[in-house]
């Protein structure tokens, strides 16, 4: 199917794709790499009158270190999640989820952005920005703000981004030694969506779990945060039988969707079995 008709700008600074979009009104739409947003518009889900495109906006790509934290372009492509040295070093786990996104041709188009403003809860990435502990940085009209990752995520395909604004970059804490982390993912093919997501890290001290920290993927309209499981999981003992006993809680108060792909108490099955195998690869058990 084609596309509705829409005008195109192509700004070269973030001050440029505000100052566009807030004149475009409700009906204007950013894309960076094109991998959420081409789609709705073939199916003609998504009809913008304007589109503008971030793609020329350098300032949005890279990552720099600044201290305790790794601020992360909203411009930075799966790919270079994946190989650059700081994420690698600091948020390992940010580089794990996005090796597994589709496959190496989305990776390389595709945005960290782009997944986030996307707001889809089955998504990899939103669940691991959630684990994390992450803040989006948004810019606007009136100037930028912070929004915590627990707060980003409002709706299915909805986020606290007003239509004005445009998502700028991720602020994340780096991981000390002590943390390990792990993403699990079941999924029908290697390009399809997760049907459940588990992003754990589990910082560990004297044989056991301190801290336990569990976003899920598509278990509900938004990304979650597996709150119960993780209370079970801070203190326990860091084997498999007491990480799975853990793990049993992870679908707790969960609204798993229902669709071709699984029933919702499948999804939540999944959800326990995953959280247990993420669990005990976080905490070396």
């Amino acid at each position: 199917m084609i596309p509705v008709k829409f005008e195109y700008f192509k700004p070269s600074s973030v001050n440029e794709a505000v100052g566009a979009l807030a004149n475009g009104g409700e009906d204007a739409k950013v894309i960076a790499g094109g991998q959420s947003l081409l789609p709705l518009l073939r199916l003609r889900l998504a009809y913008p009158s304007l589109l503008v495109d971030l793609g020329g906006v350098g300032e949005l790509s890279g990552v720099a270190d600044h201290g305790e934290s790794l601020v992360i372009g909203s411009g930075t492509t799966h790919y270079q999640l994946i190989r650059d040295p700081l994420i690698a070093a600091h948020c390992g786990l940010i580089a794990e989820a996005a090796g597994t996104v589709a496959d190496p041709a989305v990776r390389h188009r595709g945005t960290l952005g782009g997944s986030l403003a996307h707001g889809d809860p089955a998504g990899d990435l939103p669940a691991v920005l959630l684990a994390m502990d992450g803040t989006m940085l948004a810019s606007g009209p009136s100037g930028t703000r912070d929004i915590p990752a627990s707060d980003f995520f409002v709706d299915y395909l909805t986020t606290s981004l007003a239509p004005d604004e445009i998502l700028t970059g991720v602020r994340v804490p780096k991981l000390g030694s002590d943390w390990g982390y792990r993403y699990e993912k079941f999924h029908r093919t290697a390009q399809a969506w997760a049907i459940v997501g588990v992003a754990a890290l589990a910082r560990r001290s004297n044989g056991h779990v301190a801290e336990a920290r569990i976003g899920l993927t598509n278990m509900g309209a938004v990304p979650i945060r597996a709150h119960e499981a993780e209370a079970a999981a801070s203190g326990a003992e860091a084997n498999r039988a007491a990480l799975a006993a853990a793990a049993a809680r992870a679908a707790d108060g969960t609204e798993p969707p229902a669709d071709l792909h699984g029933a919702p108490d499948y999804r939540r099955h999944l959800a326990q079995v995953l959280t247990g195998r993420a669990l005990a690869a976080a905490a070396g058990a």
